[in-house]
């Protein structure tokens, strides 16, 4: 008991007088002190400490030739410290004030990534992925050849994928609250805005469903038309998917369209 009394009053003290000189490089030190002291903490993985110099140095460095690597190392310790937002704003800025510098192309795909990481979850608000979005276009288009254009292309797969989900979703929660006009609109916007969606088949579906909810509901003088604009999204869904799972409910809907409009003839 008494050694690890001593031991924990020893590393206490240590880290005390670790602390202070620490403090003192930040208020007293050289530019070069710091940027070796940088250096070796970012080399070590230390980054909260690594950090906190950096953001000095890259002030005080600027036009000088350690400035560009301090720059790039600053902008992997705010990475590093899951400041995502933080690391993609400097990411992009370094790639945009030195775009000559060896680190330019790999600072504009982090910048992209970082948005990427702070993407949303489907079922909240999706400007984060429509940002993210944005800077892989901006990258793929700057650096055409780059190696990392195929990952690039399957991360905006992947956010594109979590838009058409979100936009799905939403349809389909016209069609279960009973805004069935507004459910076909939305549907047919995922069709439009994602012509490849996975969603089509079930999009196509509902809009048939809605529309015939929405012909059910209607007053007499407006059912026929709308019983018929039903019967057409039945062809339209029979045609492009003749062997789907939901074709017999979907015939089922259109025995009791033909139904309706019979009674209304």
């Amino acid at each position: 008991m008494k050694f690890w009394r001593n031991f924990v009053l020893i590393a206490l003290i240590l880290t005390g007088v670790s602390c202070s000189e620490y403090d003192k490089l930040l208020k007293d030190g050289t530019a070069q002190q710091r940027l070796n002291a940088a250096n070796e903490y970012y080399d070590k993985g230390n980054y909260f400490k690594a950090l906190q110099l950096y953001d000095q140095l890259i002030v005080e460095l600027r036009g000088l030739p350690p400035y560009e690597e301090a720059f790039y190392r600053y902008c992997w310790c705010n990475y590093q410290q899951e400041q995502y937002l933080m690391a993609a704003y400097y990411f992009k800025n370094l790639a945009k004030t030195l775009p000559n510098s060896k680190f330019a192309e790999e600072s504009l795909f982090m910048a992209a990534y970082c948005q990427y990481l702070e993407s949303a979850e489907t079922p909240l608000d999706q400007s984060s992925t429509d940002d993210a979005l944005k800077e892989f276009q901006l990258f793929v288009n700057k650096y055409p050849n780059s190696e990392k254009v195929k990952q690039c292309n399957d991360l905006m797969d992947e956010l594109r994928f979590k838009l058409e989900t979100k936009d799905f979703n939403t349809a389909l929660l016209y069609y279960k609250i009973e805004e069935y006009k507004a459910a076909v609109v939305a549907m047919q916007n995922v069709l439009k805005d994602y012509p490849a969606t996975k969603y089509r088949e079930q999009a196509m579906f509902y809009i048939l469903k809605a529309e015939y909810s929405y012909a059910a509901g209607s007053i007499d003088s407006k059912k026929k038309e709308r019983f018929a604009q039903a019967t057409k999204a039945f062809n339209t869904f029979k045609t492009q998917y003749p062997q789907s799972t939901y074709l017999r409910e979907a015939e089922t809907i259109n025995q009791k369209i033909t139904l309706q409009l019979s009674k209304l003839k």
